[in-house]
């Protein structure tokens, strides 16, 4: 094949130790070992896709049987051991792909290989790459071999999933974790890449790539590749070609929807999202890019330009370390819970779409959302309004419910209740006595307001996940009602005029009820049938079945 018409993966692939990038200590170990012929049985390279692995066991392979010694590894005018292993045609250094040879035979036919010496090289190689692949069968043939092979043997083992490796097999290897490679390295070898291939790529595309990649060559050089090839040579490549290839948006249009969300300006929040769902952003990319967003708010203080990976520009940096300083802690901590929670309410919803607007608009009804800025001036304004709602609050709810509650901010309340009416306090305490706080409350006030279906279905179709003020979360079984959900949102809106979020998990939860109750009564009925007087009657009356069990409980004297 003409070098020129591989992939740049390929075509810029390393041939030595020199070419390799962010894994100079494991370069410099292995060199040096080579070099004082301390030589392992097996190498077990491991790290995430598109960092070296294969690469460095290949290269591992010319040190070993270079014509011309490690010291003066081939590089441009290869020796015939050395043009072979890069061709993958070397007969002493076999390459096996564990994902596709998995069984024990194929380890066995390995190892029956493995008795005859080297025919050209002075070592005979075996490269496995994905060995985690291999079965457990396999992995137990291949100890013997692997722990005292012939001094003409080699293992070189590469992987992604070190932890399926059995560890009787990691003992006997000598192990190297090949770590992701730094955003600055990473951007400053594609852009050396760019210039050979005479591409006219912008910096900040670059950077993108870099991002995208998170850490990986292979990756970093696929998407480079791609993005030379979507445009004309005349033609560069920008940022916001960049982000239409590879499917992202700016960045500073987050920060602008985070900001108008603070301010509750909802209609244009809507019209922002709608803008980057119509550019082709999934819903998932779009709330993962919004918790990435919190974390810069939250942390922007401890954080420099440099070590957000690439994510910001200089404009948006300085804009939320702006905007962040306004903010509560609390209120960014409830916006990640809140996002979090949609990311699992994708898997259930058919249409991803209208739940990623319904929760942008839950969370600018949140009660918990104000910006300092703007509660300094209302101090300062002397707003009686706003300091007689949040008394009457802090009356209603304890601090674990205001977190959850979905009540609407402070400014839409100052349009529809610009006045406390006088037996607002009354209504308050009336509704104290009605508050919902764990589930068995729940199966009392059903049980008080006779709805006996509803308890029903609690107590024997639903297993509680998570029981929070004004949210509960739960599994169930097939036998469920249909409409159980609306049901028990209509009444618990009827109780406690307060809406509450119903949600499914994929978790089993406790067990129901009926289930816990079954399960006490078969524990009695052990401990009865445990007992002397059981055995007695038993013995008067072989034929008798122990039924069930009530307990006499003895009420106690007033007097005493």
């Amino acid at each position: 094949m003409n070098n020129n018409s591989k992939v740049l993966a390929l075509k810029y692939r390393p041939q030595v130790f020199d070419d390799l990038i962010g894994q100079e200590v494991v370069a410099e170990t292995i060199t040096n070992s080579i070099k004082a012929d301390k030589i392992p049985n097996a190498y077990l390279f491991t790290g995430i896709r598109g960092i070296g692995k294969t690469t460095t066991a290949r290269i591992v392979a010319k040190g070993l049987n270079c014509l011309k010694g490690i010291e003066n590894l081939c590089k441009k005018d290869l020796c015939a051991n050395c043009e072979s292993i890069a061709d993958s045609s070397h007969i002493d250094v076999l390459e096996m792909d564990a994902a596709s040879k998995t069984g024990v035979d194929d380890v066995r036919d390995l190892i029956e290989f493995s008795r005859y010496g080297p025919t050209s090289a002075k070592y005979k190689i075996f490269i496995i790459d994905e060995v985690h692949m291999l079965s457990k069968q396999a992995f137990n043939a291949l100890l013997k071999t692997l722990e005292e092979p012939p001094a003409y043997l080699k293992f070189i083992f590469a992987t992604t999933e070190i932890k399926k490796i059995p560890i009787t097999v990691v003992s006997r290897c000598q192990r190297f974790d090949l770590s992701r490679i730094k955003s600055t390295e990473l951007f400053e070898f594609i852009k050396k890449i760019k210039d050979k291939e005479n591409g006219k790529v912008s910096d900040e595309a670059l950077k993108l790539i870099v991002k995208i990649s998170e850490g990986s060559v292979r990756d970093a050089l696929s998407l480079l590749d791609r993005g030379l090839l979507s445009l004309d040579k005349n033609t560069e490549l920008d940022l916001n070609g960049a982000q239409k290839i590879f499917g992202y948006f700016d960045k500073s249009q987050l920060i602008n929807l985070f900001e108008l969300i603070l301010k509750g300006e909802e209609e244009r929040v809507i019209n922002i999202y709608r803008k980057i769902y119509d550019q082709g952003v999934e819903p998932k990319v779009f709330v993962n890019d919004f918790l990435e967003i919190l974390y810069y708010f939250k942390n922007i203080n401890s954080l420099s330009l440099e070590s957000t990976n690439f994510s910001l520009n200089d404009e948006e940096f300085t804009k939320i370390k702006d905007i962040s300083n306004q903010i509560d802690s609390e209120v960014l901590i409830l916006f990640w819970q809140f996002a979090i929670s949609s990311l699992e309410e994708l898997d259930i919803v058919s249409n991803q779409h209208l739940s990623i607007e319904m929760f942008l608009i839950r969370l600018m009804h949140l009660s918990s959302i104000k910006l300092k800025k703007n509660l300094d001036q209302e101090e300062r304004n002397g707003n009686l309004v706003h300091q007689t709602v949040n008394k009457e609050r802090e009356q209603i709810f304890d601090d674990s419910s205001k977190i959850v509650n979905q009540i609407k901010n402070i400014a839409q309340e100052e349009k529809k209740k610009p006045e406390i009416k006088p037996e607002t306090k009354q209504e308050i305490k009336a509704l104290d006595k009605n508050l919902i706080n764990s589930f068995d409350d729940l199966l009392d006030i059903c049980n008080q307001k006779k709805e006996i279906k509803l308890k029903y279905e609690l107590e024997k179709n639903v297993n509680l996940v998570k029981f929070e003020r004004n949210r509960i979360e739960i599994s169930f079984n097939d036998n469920l009602d249909k409409d159980f959900v609306k049901d028990l949102s209509s009444k618990l809106f009827e109780w406690t005029s307060e809406r509450w979020i119903i949600t499914f998990s994929k978790s089993k939860g406790e067990m129901s009820v009926k289930e816990k109750q079954r399960n006490k009564k078969d524990k009695l009925i052990t401990e009865v049938k445990s007992s002397e007087i059981y055995k007695m009657v038993m013995e008067k009356f072989p034929d008798a079945e122990l039924m069930d069990v009530m307990l006499n409980e003895k009420k106690e004297d007033k007097n005493e």
